[in-house]
């Protein structure tokens, strides 16, 4: 909603797009300004200043304001951002993950002004495409756009089993991001506590309605999901029958896809980390 409502107000308030050839803030390759981020432990909201800088293809920010070294560095290259309102418990809440020692690491943040959120959003988006474009000089916009940031495929709780299949299904939030499907003891934990990589059929993936027979499945929820990788098998329970069947649909559709380059290179490092 708040990235329609500016896009709105940029058209007909602020008249943004009736002068040709204008540049606007987030087209300038920095940005600089205190957004109100979610602590990592404790769950509050500080504010905090954040750095975006196209130069250095980095995205820092600082405890302190006048702080000389940032808390974190992250490269813009493994950046996805996007609008999580409910999740956040804001209407201008932006969700920032990347990726930290090959581990997604996720930042919550919100600033109380609309236009500021998305203009960070837009801007990060831009010096992104910047990126692309020099990692790939002869793919055009519209190739490169759709690579920049992307909204979750699917998002809820499921309950999960460990490795043995013995232990008892726990209740955990999971996020599909394309490939990688991770999970979570909390919506809003900061790091994952696993990751599953969903590669192609023909990879020795696939994901089946139910669990394996004499599987002793201890928890609430009775509607089992098995997904079969080269390593090992992660069984899953969904509430309703309906999540159970959308969430199939969703691993089914991305195993039937075929991989990118980028993809293959994301499969070895699953395998080499685990």
């Amino acid at each position: 909603m708040v990235l329609r409502e500016q896009w709105i107000r940029a058209k007909y308030e602020r008249k943004e797009f009736s002068e040709p050839g204008k540049n606007f803030t987030y087209e300038e390759g920095t940005r600089d300004g205190v957004l109100m981020k979610r602590g990592r432990d404790n769950g509050q909201f500080l504010s905090r200043r954040f750095v975006l800088s196209e130069r250095e293809g980095t995205l820092k920010y600082f405890t302190k304001y006048d702080a000389k070294e940032p808390k974190a560095v992250i490269k813009v290259d493994t950046i996805n951002a996007t609008f999580q309102p409910e999740k956040i418990g804001n209407p201008n809440g932006l969700q920032i993950t990347y990726l930290k020692d090959y581990s997604t690491r996720n930042v919550f943040i919100y600033h109380e002004n609309g236009k500021e959120v998305v203009d960070w959003f837009n801007s990060i988006r831009a010096v992104q495409l910047h990126y692309l474009k020099v990692a790939f000089p002869g793919a055009t916009d519209a190739e490169l756009v759709p690579k920049l940031t992307r909204n979750f495929l699917k998002e809820g709780y499921m309950e999960k089993t460990g490795p043995r299949q013995t232990e008892g299904f726990k209740k955990r939030w999971f996020t599909l991001d394309q490939r990688r499907l991770m999970y979570f003891k909390d919506p809003l934990d900061a790091f994952a506590k696993g990751e599953v990589f969903l590669g192609n059929r023909d990879h020795g993936y696939n994901v089946f309605l139910g669990l394996p027979a004499g599987t002793h499945c201890n928890g609430a929820w009775q509607h089992g999901i098995t997904i079969e990788t080269p390593e090992r098998l992660f069984l899953f329970t969904c509430e309703m029958e309906s999540d159970q069947q959308d969430w199939v649909k969703h691993f089914s559709d991305i195993m039937s896809a075929p991989m990118s380059p980028q993809e293959y290179t994301m499969e070895a490092m699953f395998k080499h980390r685990h």
